[in-house]
């Protein structure tokens, strides 16, 4: 049975990168928070848009992913790209402990989207 309707239960690998996208959007909001009290200019601003991008960028694929969406994996590998920046811009500031929990949760999120858009849902 390869059909997908939405009574069809999803695959524990995509149950995963739904949860995993789902704690690196919440990761990202906790960490926009702690930037914005920062002090800080140009850097700052690309964080900030960094953690934007890949705040809704992971909402976005958990959420396409949960309803099976024909265009799921293509939002798959633009997750991870957006994770991969996100990741790149904390370690701008790795002396920060939130900005390296980001950064590890948005690596983490950026392999499993990886791996779910290279399989057909």
């Amino acid at each position: 049975m390869t059909q997908t309707g939405p009574m069809t239960a999803m695959s524990k690998q995509m149950q995963d990168c739904v949860n995993m996208c789902m704690a690196t959007h919440t990761m990202c909001e906790e960490t926009m928070s702690s930037c914005m009290s920062m002090e800080g200019g140009q850097a700052q601003m690309r964080i900030m848009r960094a953690l934007m991008d890949c705040s809704e960028a992971t909402r976005m694929c958990a959420d396409m992913m949960m309803r099976r969406s024909p265009l799921s994996p293509e939002m798959c590998a633009m997750c991870a790209k957006a994770c991969d920046m996100c990741a790149e811009a904390c370690m701008t500031m790795p002396d920060d402990p939130q900005m390296k929990r980001c950064a590890d949760a948005c690596r983490r999120c950026a392999e499993m989207c990886r791996s779910m858009a290279g399989i057909a849902m």
